[in-house]
C-alpha cells in the first residue's frame, strides 16, 4: 500500500512563502453542523446513549467544539468523549454501561494514520474491538454527506485566498477526510487556491507541515491559520508562525486576516508581540476543563 504522504514529502515550493489552512471551523462554519447534527447523533445511537443523550451530547460538544480539543481527528477524541461520559453520576446513576476505549486506544498509539481506510484494514485484519468504531465512524460519514450541504466560506475567505496566492503556496490541512474536503472546497470553488488538500489519510496536521513545509521554507515564512489548539500545536512543533480563528469571532478573524495580518506576514513584522497577543486572545476562548468539572478540580 503507497504511502499517501509521499505527494507532501515530494511537495517543490514555488514561492517564497507557504501558508497551510485548516478547513472545518477555519474556511466553512461547518463546526455546529457537522457535529450536532452528525457526529452526536451518530455516536448517541451507536454507543446505546440514549438514556442518557442530553450527558452524551455535552461530552461530545465540549470535547469537539468548546474546549482545548476543538477540531481533534476523531478517534481520539471519541475516547475523550467517552471517558468524560463514564465519570459523569448521572450517567453512573442511571447504571448506563458506557463502551470501553482499551482497543481504540491501543490502535491510536500504533497507528500513525488515524482514518477510515486504516480503520477499516484493522477490522478486516480481524481486530473484533473496533467492529462498532467503524460502524459509527461510516455512520457518521454517510451523515455529513447526506446533511452537510450549502455551508459557504466565512465572509472575506475567498478575497484572502486571493490575496495570499499571490506570495505563498497554499495547502488545506485538515483532520477530515481527504473526500469530505475536496467535496466541499469544490462546491464553493475554491480549490483552486490550494496546492493540495491533505486530509486525515495523510497523517497529522503536524506531519502534514512537517513533510510539506518545513526547512523547505524559512520558518518565519510559514504559517498555519486554524481554530483549534491543534492547529497552534502543529505550527509550533514546526517552528512556523500561527494565525487562530477564534470560536465566535470568525467573521473579525477574517476581517483581521484580511486587512492587516497578512501583510504583516509577508513583510516579516508578524512574528514576536504581535502573534502572541493574537495567541492569547485565542487561548482564552476555550477552556480545559468542562463546566461539570470546574468546581471539582
Amino acid at each position: 500500500m503507497s504511502d499517501p504522504a509521499q505527494a507532501l514529502r515530494d511537495f517543490k515550493p514555488s514561492k517564497e512563502f507557504f501558508i497551510g489552512i485548516d478547513s472545518d471551523g477555519c474556511i466553512f462554519d461547518s463546526m455546529e453542523i457537522k457535529h450536532k447534527e452528525c457526529f452526536t447523533p451518530m455516536f448517541i445511537k451507536h454507543f446505546k446513549l440514549q438514556a442518557v443523550s442530553k450527558y452524551a451530547r455535552e461530552c461530545w460538544d465540549f470535547v469537539n467544539l468548546y474546549s482545548k480539543t476543538r477540531g481533534a481527528n476523531r478517534f481520539p477524541a471519541l475516547v475523550r468523549a467517552l471517558n468524560l461520559l463514564r465519570e459523569r453520576p448521572q450517567v453512573q446513576a442511571r447504571h448506563v454501561a458506557v463502551a470501553d476505549t482499551r482497543a481504540l486506544d491501543e490502535w491510536i498509539v500504533r497507528e500513525t494514520k488515524l482514518g477510515n481506510a486504516t480503520l477499516a484494514a484493522e477490522v478486516k485484519g480481524g481486530n473484533t474491538g473496533l467492529e462498532q468504531v467503524k460502524v459509527w465512524s461510516d455512520a457518521v460519514n454517510k451523515s455529513v454527506e447526506d446533511i452537510v450541504h450549502g455551508v459557504p466560506p466565512f465572509p472575506l475567505v475567498r478575497e484572502s485566498l486571493e490575496k495570499l496566492n499571490q506570495f505563498a503556496d497554499a495547502m488545506c490541512i485538515s483532520q477530515t477526510p481527504a473526500d469530505a474536503l475536496k467535496r466541499e472546497w469544490s462546491e464553493h470553488g475554491i480549490d483552486g487556491f490550494v496546492k493540495m488538500i491533505a486530509g486525515q489519510e495523510m497523517g497529522t496536521k503536524t506531519e502534514h507541515l512537517k513533510f510539506a513545509a518545513k526547512d523547505k521554507y524559512a520558518p518565519t515564512k510559514i504559517l498555519m491559520i486554524g481554530d483549534a489548539p491543534g492547529d497552534f500545536n502543529a505550527a509550533k512543533k514546526n517552528g512556523a508562525l500561527f494565525f487562530p480563528i477564534t470560536p465566535g469571532s470568525e467573521e473579525k478573524c477574517w476581517e483581521r486576516l484580511y486587512g492587516e495580518s497578512l501583510d504583516r506576514f509577508f513583510k516579516g513584522t508578524y512574528a514576536g508581540d504581535y502573534e502572541a497577543q493574537l495567541v492569547k486572545e485565542f487561548d482564552a476562548s476555550l477552556p480545559e476543563l468542562p463546566h461539570w468539572k470546574q468546581g471539582a478540580a
